[in-house]
């Protein structure tokens, strides 16, 4: 009988080793950007979506961004004077931390901040969000649901009944108020209405330059 695949066994040190090999070459990576480009963009990104983020590399394709590995990005750029890759990267590696992105470019610096600074993209929020709005629904018909969906509305808290197959709100239902933390069952009801309250946004809070070092753009 063959042996399942799934019963093999992977050495440890192997794992250990891929994993090793990974950052050294992230690392690579991050300072031969630092070495091509003439600026570094550290920017924050509110309402994370991958696929958004994937829309603004096509944008700068010809720009290098990295997100994450926190801790090897900023071992990358040196975490101390002695240390530092370029002079003045070591500033960039202290504001490593939490959500927080670097793009190594040689475009126009302000073309590049005007932009991200006029770009933003409405999103549907998720649990944990807040409320941008009171969303208010009135008793009645709901045409712009299927019947086959009515289970799943009662489901997710929605006073929701069958009337001659047309889905229909039985009482007056309050989805949310005005800074309400949403509940993953009430951001499920926003989504299904089409409510978009988040947005997706990338924020350039410092750029580094040769000349100019590690400043903070307003």
């Amino acid at each position: 009988m063959p042996k399942s695949k799934r019963a093999k066994v992977v050495p440890l040190t192997r794992t250990v080793k891929q994993g090793f090999q990974a950052k050294e070459a992230l690392i690579s990576e991050i300072r031969d950007a630092a070495d091509a480009f003439s600026t570094i963009f550290v920017f924050s990104v509110k309402d994370m979506r991958n696929a958004r983020l994937k829309d603004v590399r096509n944008k700068w394709k010809t720009s290098r961004f990295f997100l994450g590995k926190n801790k090897v990005m900023a071992i990358a750029l040196g975490q101390s004077e002695a240390e530092e890759h370029r002079p003045g990267l070591h500033k960039v590696a202290e504001l490593v931390t939490g959500n927080i992105g670097l793009m190594f470019t040689n475009e126009d610096r302000d073309e590049v901040k005007e932009w991200f600074k006029s770009f933003s993209e409405p999103e549907y929020a998720r649990a944990g969000n807040v409320a941008t709005d009171t969303v208010v629904l009135e008793e009645g018909p709901m045409k712009q649901f299927s019947h086959s969906i009515e289970p799943h509305l009662r489901a997710l808290g929605m006073p929701t009944t069958l009337n001659k197959g047309i889905v229909t709100c039985s009482k007056k239902f309050t989805v949310c108020k005005k800074g309400d933390v949403l509940t993953p069952e009430r951001a499920s009801i926003l989504k299904l209405l089409e409510n978009r309250m988040a947005n997706f946004k990338v924020v350039i809070t410092h750029e580094w330059t040769a000349d100019n070092g590690c400043v903070a753009v307003e």
